[in-house]
């Protein structure tokens, strides 16, 4: 045979089997992230930001083991049966090493279960129905954002601190919005065993007509108004509300308004006094998040939302797992997230092993109208821990692995 064709045939061969070698075995770890980008964007945008500043971060320092991480982003278009679609063309043809992302809790929950049938490695970064961790919860899926549980639980004992007897509840009529109002009337009626719920309304996620909302509460005369309404419907709800005088004299406690997301497009119709989860980042002065602030504003020339914090904090949880695992075989990174403690902008956090829930916490205040722009005032950030049921209680609302 002649010895150039040899050497031809065997170098042909060489660059044929590189090229049939998986992307992530050259030395890139592949993280397929899905999410509902257009129908979500005051969120999931800084979200996405807060990722990109993540990968470049660690990528920066060599990668993790000395991989790059490459993110692969997918929107779901706020459908659970896209979101199942998207996930598998990013395991056949992207060849991803992890799933992350979701934000809509109905979307989070098609994830989790994909992720238990696929035997996957899945962290659900945003949605916050309890179900991911409890009756839906597997061994592939963890959870970063306190879940529904968590943040209604921080915000019952200031409810209960208003003695106020007559309740109204207003929040979108999908799986976050009935679970938030099912705990919140729990937890509130074993702290102040009298109230009463006078009224309910729940409107579908995106659609409230808030002059009828706002009508059917303030003919129902609460005493106050618990409201897990977000985004375009929060802004509907406070500028008709405004309007016809509803919250006047009347206490409203709220989920998730105190976040920049929500309460910066409010601007000079931004309530006062709501108690209220929320980030105030212009006022947290610890190290770890001066530190985010700082790169983060470098980088983006912009302030973060909530949102920055948690997609920054995802890709940080999935490089400290890959870390402790030593790669990304998903047995061993579902083994090595149990108990993993994360950096995160919010200080230390860690995922729990009896459900695979991390303890970030949140920001519990007050709303504030600061000459025509919503700030938080009167805050202290919750320790996401102290905010759970006891293990025996977990143990019964879980599935075994």
């Amino acid at each position: 045979m002649n010895p150039l064709r040899h050497v031809f045939c065997a170098a042909s061969v060489v660059t044929l089997a590189t090229a049939l070698v998986p992307a992530h075995a050259q030395g890139v770890i592949k993280i397929g992230e899905i999410n509902s980008y257009k129908a979500q964007p005051a969120f999931l945008e800084p979200y996405k930001k807060g990722m990109e500043l993540a990968v470049d971060e660690i990528n920066a320092k060599g990668g993790i083991n000395g991989k790059k991480i490459e993110l692969i982003s997918r929107d779901d278009n706020a459908n659970p049966g896209d979101a199942v679609r998207v996930a598998e063309e990013l395991i056949s043809r992207e060849k991803i090493d992890v799933l992350a992302g979701a934000f809509l809790s109905n979307t989070g929950l098609a994830l989790t279960d994909f992720a238990k049938q696929k035997k996957f490695f899945y962290l659900a970064a945003e949605p916050l129905t309890d179900k991911i961790v409890w009756s839906n919860g597997n061994k592939y899926t963890y959870r970063l954002r306190p879940s529904t549980y968590m943040q209604v639980a921080m915000l019952v004992p200031e409810a209960a601190k208003l003695k106020k007897k007559r309740w109204a509840l207003v929040y979108p009529n999908y799986e976050y919005g009935q679970s938030s109002v099912a705990t919140f009337k729990t937890l509130l009626k074993a702290a102040q065993p009298d109230v009463e719920f006078v009224a309910e309304q729940a409107p579908p996620l995106g659609k409230v007509d808030s002059g009828s909302v706002v009508q059917a509460l303030a003919d129902a005369k609460p005493d106050a108004i618990f409201n897990v309404l977000f985004g375009a419907d929060l802004s509907k709800f406070v500028r008709e509300g405004n309007t016809r005088g509803l919250f006047k004299d009347r206490e409203v406690v709220s989920v998730l308004t105190g976040e920049p997301e929500y309460l910066d497009p409010l601007k000079d119709e931004a309530p006062n006094g709501w108690i209220v989860t929320g980030y105030p980042w212009n006022g947290v002065k610890t190290p770890e998040h001066k530190a985010f602030l700082d790169a983060y504003q470098a980088k983006f020339k912009d302030y973060p939302r909530l949102g920055s914090v948690v997609g920054y904090s995802a890709i940080h949880s999935i490089a400290a797992g890959i870390k402790k695992a030593g790669g990304t075989d998903t047995e061993k990174l579902v083994a090595a997230f149990k108990g993993l403690q994360v950096d995160t902008p919010f200080g230390k956090i860690s995922y729990r092993a009896q459900d695979n829930q991390s303890t970030m916490g949140a920001y519990v205040g007050k709303t504030k109208n600061d000459g025509g722009k919503g700030v938080m005032v009167d805050y202290v950030y919750l320790d996401g821990a102290k905010f759970q049921p006891s293990d025996d209680e977990v143990k019964k609302m879980r599935p075994a692995d």
